[in-house]
């Protein structure tokens, strides 16, 4: 692994969970995954929400990194069942780089009685950029992140996850998203937004980028879960967001040809530089915890596909390479950056 200081004046950097990541030696990487997930209120939730066993994580890690992969961006937020230093752990042994996400996700994922209810906008805009200035908290799915019982981990977070359902789009106390958007303002980090449809991503979208965020600084995710509405998708591109696109090897949706023929068709419409891609793993995808797929999914079986279905080798490598490496740094846009 090669890790740099950033120098004054320098441009953006990769934050991984041990340290800056030159962006041009970030190397394959998916850009939507769940590496862990210590079992709690998320489990409860659904079942599949729990992978805490280090083994079977550090065996999918290894055969992603045996087949060239070179980086994944663990997309747990802090709260809900993100293991820091199991993540920190797992990018040693394994030589993958790993970026880690503050933020929050969505409510349902927490109790009732949880601090991330109660927090107002300012100290969570000042929890999210701290975890990316100073280091990632361990501990908050049971205790408040500025308790003095908290350990504030030197792993730094290196984008801020957030969460947007149709409940909460009719929510007027929008602080969790301003929080985040003063966050990805103050430190130059990316926005990774989870949404449920092009009408959350466009609501979600507009709401960041009047909040000050640039729009290449916005990442929606799963718009190609229903295959509708490419619209909205091809808008958001040509604003300058990216889309990360992760339902994959996620038949209880739509089978990998419908998935490539949509990716194509953004490609057809000159949409290269705005596409990531992902497998949104879970217990049920991880081959390792005796799920279906596994981490090397995207290289053995989709990869392959989308290029016999028309999608170019330059365009595999926009997604899996060049395109993370611009999306995920941090630092340039930012008021402070990252030192």
């Amino acid at each position: 692994m090669r890790f740099c200081e950033r120098e004054e004046g320098e441009g953006p950097l990769i934050q991984t969970v041990l340290g800056h990541v030159n962006p041009h030696d970030l190397g394959i990487c998916h850009s939507h995954e769940h590496l862990f997930l210590a079992k709690g209120h998320p489990h409860k939730v659904h079942p599949d929400l729990w992978m805490d066993d280090y083994a079977r994580t550090v065996q999918e890690l290894t055969e992603f990194r045996n087949a060239g992969g070179m980086a994944v961006v663990d997309a747990q937020p802090l709260g809900c069942g993100r293991m820091e230093r199991e993540l920190v752990n797992a990018s040693l042994d394994t030589g993958v780089h790993v970026i880690a996400s503050t933020g929050f996700h969505k409510l349902a994922f927490y109790p009732d009685d949880h601090w991330i209810r109660s927090l107002n906008e300012e100290r969570l805009a000042e929890l999210f950029a701290d975890e990316l200035i100073h280091g990632m908290r361990a501990g908050t799915d049971r205790d408040h992140p500025f308790g003095e019982q908290v350990q504030q981990l030197d792993a730094r977070a290196g984008l801020i996850k957030t969460a947007v359902d149709a409940e909460r789009m009719a929510d007027s106390d929008k602080r969790w998203f301003l929080a985040a958007a003063a966050a990805a303002v103050e430190t130059g980090a990316s926005l990774m937004c989870h949404t449920e449809g092009p009408e959350q991503a466009l609501w979600l979208s507009d709401l960041y980028e009047k909040a000050g965020v640039p729009p290449q600084k916005l990442i929606m995710c799963h718009l190609d879960r229903v295959l509708t509405k490419p619209e909205v998708s091809r808008e958001l591109a040509r604003r300058g967001i990216y889309l990360e696109y992760d339902t994959i090897g996620r038949f209880k949706y739509h089978d990998d040809e419908s998935e490539a023929r949509w990716i194509v068709s953004m490609l057809e419409h000159g949409l290269e530089d705005r596409l990531l891609l992902g497998l949104d793993t879970t217990r049920t995808r991880m081959k390792a915890y005796g799920g279906e797929i596994g981490l090397t999914y995207l290289h053995d079986q989709f990869l392959p596909l989308l290029l016999a279905m028309g999608a170019g080798k330059e365009n595999i490598r926009k997604m899996m390479v060049d395109n993370p490496a611009q999306a995920f740094a941090v630092g340039l846009q930012g008021r402070r950056g990252l030192a």
